[in-house]
């Protein structure tokens, strides 16, 4: 029929078999460490002798890139939906920004190292894999300064303490909560350090004379 688009059949199973490899590669990541996939075993996973997969990926280094540009672009657009209608307070809207990282981060420890340490000796990601980072830490420094937070190293600082009680919370109670359970406290305490003025105190409903306590 005219103006009917031709489907790309090589194109599509090319694409199908990327993803293969990549979920492959969580997998085995997710199993023995993301500093420790091989090419090999990946192969193994989706049925393919190495050399195949070369065709595809031509070095570790590009598996992890496409894994780092993915991680990233799923942070993004999980932070852009969460994050859509934040609350009006600047303590509260902070209070959700940095639940929202920290649940995200804690829920894959490979994906949080792969994003946001340098466990892979050589590994640099390029600048395309690296723009949704780029996106989402200026989409950071421009979400803080609309709630009064406007000074570089109070961001710093910022990340700097989400960030901690990520790595924390992984290596001392992976499954756990009991760093979870401080970022609020942590969060205040930032709040307070850059004036955020307090949320408002909420009273307690006055108990109606004749019922019980």
């Amino acid at each position: 029929m005219l103006g009917e688009t031709k489907r790309d059949r090589v194109a599509e199973r090319r694409a199908a078999t990327r993803r293969e490899i990549l979920d492959a590669a969580w997998a085995q990541a997710r199993e023995v460490g993301i500093a420790n996939i091989t090419l090999r075993d990946i192969a193994r996973e989706v049925g393919m002798q190495p050399p195949s997969l070369y065709s595809h990926f031509d070095s570790k280094n590009a598996v992890y890139d496409a894994m780092y540009a993915e991680a990233w672009a799923e942070y993004e657009a999980h932070a852009l939906a969460q994050l859509d209608d934040v609350p009006a307070h600047p303590r509260a809207a902070i209070h959700r920004a940095g639940r929202v990282f920290f649940d995200f981060a804690v829920a894959d420890l490979a994906r949080h190292q792969l994003m946001n340490q340098r466990t892979i000796p050589g590994f640099e990601p390029t600048a395309e894999a690296y723009a949704p980072a780029v996106r989402v830490l200026d989409h950071g420094i421009a979400f803080l300064a609309s709630q009064g937070v406007t000074e570089r190293a109070d961001f710093d600082i910022w990340i700097s303490l989400i960030g901690g009680l990520i790595d924390q919370q992984l290596a001392n109670d992976p499954g756990g909560d009991r760093f979870s359970r401080l970022l609020e406290r942590a969060i205040d305490m930032f709040a307070d350090a850059v004036g955020m003025p307090p949320l408002p105190q909420k009273h307690p409903t006055r108990r109606k004379a004749g019922t019980p306590r």
